[in-house]
């Protein structure tokens, strides 16, 4: 594992921790948008989406893709889910990754120093490629999912609003309450460095948890009885928690399968195809237990659970 400093690969830990101990995720590095009045406009044969089926961040612009009908404006190329010293790679021997279908690059940092020689940035998942101009438009995914929520509309044909304007402040406020406790809850859960750091997050993890469970009865999604951000930013830490964050991560304190609500609110999303078709258990389990050397170094990866819902 490693990141990118003035266009180099340097051999680093991908966890950063603050003075406390806790984990501390680094900002995303490209934030350009595609849209009408961008330099980034909605065309086909323009863009590619480059990601990781274990990445739960990768996961929603996945979701979106195929909820808006967006995969003939985005091909996929697939990485492997084992990242370790070099990183993600394109290696294609693992069921399911494809390779850079653009540039048949080996590494994804590749990708990123096409786009910029000397960038110095961590090399995630996603990444909002434009063939035009080689560059990377976007890597931060909550910023991804506005754009393919409302940039290609009128070339689609698919006006289906999960960022309606009437709800947003309430969506805000469960993204904001979510992404800090559960989405990036389980990371500062598995990544911290010391006990205090560890309780504080798993604490807050389950305190949110039990609140969307509460605020679950009688309803099938978060806001306003219908499928919104919220739910689609959601999903992708809810259906990895009970088969990884529960042991990897240490998150322990229940399954989602011991909340009636959130496991019911949980399999009602998935049988929807636009979920179902991009979950990949393999490639999240492979991922989680067999990169994180720090946290198994034997790189044991468990056979169960059996069943994930």
């Amino acid at each position: 594992m490693g990141r990118l400093v003035d266009g180099k690969w340097v051999k680093t830990s991908i966890i950063t921790s603050d003075d406390s101990g806790s984990y501390d995720r680094i900002p995303r590095s490209f934030l350009d948008e595609i849209s009408p009045e961008s330099k980034y406009k909605p065309e086909k044969d323009r863009y590619h989406l480059y990601v990781s089926y274990a990445c739960p961040w990768a996961h929603r612009t996945l979701i979106y893709r195929e909820l808006k009908n967006l995969q003939d404006f985005f091909p996929v190329s697939v990485v492997s889910p084992d990242m370790l010293e070099e990183g993600w790679t394109f290696d294609i021997s693992f069921p399911g990754s494809t390779g850079d279908h653009n540039y048949q690059s080996q590494y994804l940092r590749e990708i990123y120093q096409k786009a910029q020689s000397d960038v110095s940035t961590s090399v995630t998942v996603p990444i909002v490629w434009d063939k035009q101009n080689e560059t990377i438009v976007n890597n931060e995914s909550s910023q991804i999912i506005r754009f393919f929520n409302t940039a290609f509309n009128e070339l689609t044909g698919n006006h289906d609003d999960y960022y309606p304007k009437e709800l947003r402040g309430e969506i805000d406020k469960w993204n904001d309450l979510i992404y800090d406790n559960v989405n990036n809850g389980v990371y500062k859960s598995g990544f911290a460095r010391n006990q205090n750091a560890y309780e504080k997050a798993v604490k807050s993890l389950f305190d949110v948890l039990d609140q969307i469970e509460s605020h679950l009865e009688g309803k099938d999604f978060l806001v306003g009885n219908q499928l919104t951000e919220a739910d689609i930013r959601l999903y992708p830490t809810l259906i990895r928690f009970d088969a990884v964050y529960f042991t990897h991560f240490k998150c322990n304190l229940k399954r989602i399968k011991d909340y009636s609500n959130l496991s019911r609110y949980l399999k009602s999303l998935y049988e929807r195809d636009a979920f179902k078709k991009t979950t990949h258990i393999d490639h999240i389990k492979r991922h989680y237990y067999y990169s994180h050397e720090e946290l198994n170094p034997k790189r044991i990866v468990p056979l169960g659970p059996k069943d994930i819902l």
